[in-house]
């Protein structure tokens, strides 16, 4: 069995599409089109949105390639590109506006991955509105803090918690209101 160096691999195929190898490219894209597309996906509800925004994402990653550093996984830099393309075109077609209602409530939620899969998930989130699900997404599912989220988007801090405490009350109603009709007691 023949071990490969993957990192290595990752660091010659970088180079190569840095010098504009199309192959190098091309691979770099097949590892990493359908984890981004995910990605995107999180944040666009329509498929041929989010396809439109991932292409167009990596075109800036193919773009700035020069500029990645190797600090951190070149995975991460590739996703940050794509979250950071899907705020822009949230913000460019939606024109989302943010309320200053800084009040949040920390609530603790129960594991729901047992009992819904990631398609209804992905349904739940997509029915919030564009603002608190972004906030979700960026905290939730991207992990970045809200100083960051706060930073990214233009807001305060107590905005984007405000957002995300907003955004999980009503997940948590949707969820309750699915457990009770598929039990029958709604």
């Amino acid at each position: 069995m023949k071990v490969i160096n993957l990192h290595q691999e990752e660091q010659e195929l970088i180079l190569l599409a840095v010098d504009n190898n199309r192959q190098a490219q091309q691979r770099i894209y097949t590892l990493f089109s359908p984890k981004m597309l995910s990605v995107c996906r999180q944040y666009i509800k329509d498929i041929h949105q989010a396809e439109d925004v991932m292409l167009t994402a990596f075109m800036k990653v193919f773009t700035n390639l020069k500029n990645f550093m190797n600090i951190g996984s070149f995975e991460g830099w590739i996703r940050r590109i794509m979250v950071n393309e899907c705020i822009s075109f949230i913000r460019v077609q939606k024109n989302i506006k943010f309320t200053d209602d800084e009040t949040f409530f920390e609530e603790s939620y129960n594991n729901i991955e047992s009992q819904f899969s990631i398609e209804d998930i992905q349904f739940l989130i997509d029915s919030l509105p564009d603002g608190y699900k972004m906030i979700f997404n960026l905290y939730a599912i991207e992990g970045y803090k809200h100083k960051e989220i706060a930073e990214m988007l233009g807001i305060n801090e107590g905005t984007s918690k405000s957002q995300l405490s907003h955004a999980r009350k009503i997940l948590q109603k949707q969820i309750n209101t699915t457990k009770n009709y598929e039990y029958g007691t709604e």
